[in-house]
């Protein structure tokens, strides 16, 4: 177990590294998705770059990859605190990818694949916050970092509960929220600089199409 955890995360964080988005608009449009509009490697940057269908499957993918590393580790037996290094090790591809120079994207899509395998509760619940404020306000990059905030107080409340006891002797819940909140920490250090246009009233709301507005991707 101890041999095979160091493989699961770094084996994560390559799957993380994965550029799908940057793939995917190099393909369609053969250009860098990292030189326009938001300058991010994420879904939300493809559908400005390259329409709907290529941010769907761009989303897709990152959700996939986030997801197979979950999947990886569980296979390897590695137990939870492993498990949950290579859950942040995803994340942390996505945002520093080895294949792009270590400029990626924000990790909010690749976390959500990772999330819905490792803690699918609180996953729910914050896919219900990040919906709701974006309905509200129509501002991604706030649903996205109103989510990760709402993230560990979620894994927190369904671990008092005993959600996370896999068997006598077993509890992961430390270290499921530990991994989830670094995850939320990464997420929401990725979107600084939308929180000061956010503050400053001049984030771009979903929908509109300024020619540089940063927006979560």
């Amino acid at each position: 177990m101890t041999a095979t955890g160091p493989v699961a995360v770094v084996a994560a964080y390559l799957l993380g590294s994965l550029p799908w988005s940057y793939l995917i608009v190099r393909l369609h449009r053969g250009i860098d998705v990292r030189t326009i509009g938001s300058k991010s490697a994420g879904a939300t940057n493809v559908l400005r770059a390259s329409g709907k269908w290529a941010a769907l499957l761009a989303l897709l993918l990152d959700a996939a990859k986030g997801a197979a590393a979950v999947v990886l580790a569980r296979a390897l037996d590695v137990g939870p605190w492993w498990l949950a290094a290579a859950a942040v090790a995803a994340v942390a591809g996505h945002v520093f990818p080895l294949f792009l120079g270590f400029r990626g994207g924000k990790g909010v899509a690749t976390a959500a694949g990772v999330l819905a395998l490792l803690v699918p509760g609180a996953a729910l619940g914050a896919l219900a916050v990040f919906a709701v404020m974006v309905a509200w306000k129509r501002y991604v990059s706030l649903g996205s970092v109103s989510a990760a905030v709402a993230l560990p107080l979620l894994v927190g409340v369904y671990w008092s509960g005993g959600a996370y006891r896999m068997e006598p002797g077993v509890d992961p819940g430390a270290a499921l929220l530990a991994g989830t909140a670094a995850i939320a920490a990464l997420v929401i250090v990725k979107h600084r600089a939308n929180l000061v246009r956010l503050r400053a009233g001049s984030e771009s709301r979903l929908g509109a199409k300024p020619p540089e507005a940063e927006a979560s991707g």
